[in-house]
């Protein structure tokens, strides 16, 4: 009985939890959110946050800042619009570097959440299965380069890879810095392009294969000491 109760007060917070980021999710569909993350939206309203943003600039910045990290702490898709909006309203550096620190903060939450909620039972079923703990440990080994490159290669889900690096044994001072270095090219590309936003009028074609190149380039080299350093031990054991 005494274990039950024990289990329970253990099960309850992350219960709660969860049915919380559930009901925010659900309740930002149902008043219509996906909505105003729509680009042909916020064009038309671009006027009026124009001009919201001189009245209250520094207010603005920091509510768009917030919004940007509460977006990204419960996983809704809308980076790309929010990126582009950001760098309308305040430019290419103060919406570069705005997406750049509160992304970071809003990953670090949902990476926090999702290891404390699930981390550690994915962990160990995956460590069960001999080629997920293979991948699992071959990350852990170079998790800070590996999370740069995927950070940097605009391939990967932002969402997906903040939580399954919950699920790793990734600290989470490798997991920040990753992210926050590994993401300032893509943010500063985008506040520059939403600088540009008047004549940005769909998102398809936004990135182009040449800047995905460049980018994919940049992850290339957020592995080369991966590489150097298995080079150096194959070396070591051919001696």
């Amino acid at each position: 009985m005494c274990e039950s109760v024990k289990r329970l007060r253990m099960t309850a917070p992350r219960l709660l939890i969860l049915a919380t980021i559930l009901a925010i999710v659900a309740v930002f569909y149902l008043v219509g959110g996906a909505h105003w993350l729509n680009l042909s939206y916020l064009l038309a309203q671009r006027g009026a946050l124009h001009m919201l943003v001189q009245r209250h600039y520094f207010a603005a910045v920091l509510v768009a800042g917030l919004i940007y990290a509460f977006m990204t702490a419960i996983s809704i898709p809308g980076g790309t619009v929010l990126s582009l909006l950001i760098g309308f309203l305040f430019g290419r550096w103060v919406g570069g570097f705005t997406i750049v620190i509160f992304a970071t903060l809003g990953a670090s939450l949902i990476f926090l959440i999702a290891r404390y909620l699930i981390g550690t039972a994915v962990r160990t079923r995956l460590e069960n299965k001999p080629q997920a703990a293979k991948l699992l440990h071959g990350f852990e080994r170079n998790a800070f380069n590996y999370l740069l490159f995927v950070r940097l290669v605009p391939l990967f889900p932002f969402w997906l890879v903040n939580l399954t690096s919950a699920f790793t044994a990734i600290r989470m001072r490798q997991f920040v810095l990753g992210t926050f270095i590994g993401i300032i090219p893509g943010s500063f590309i985008y506040a520059n392009l939403g600088e540009q936003l008047a004549g940005i009028h769909t998102l398809h074609g936004l990135i182009s294969p040449g800047l995905i190149a460049a980018l994919m380039l940049l992850g290339l080299f957020a592995l080369l000491p991966v590489a150097v350093r298995r080079w150096r031990a194959s070396r070591h054991h051919e001696v």
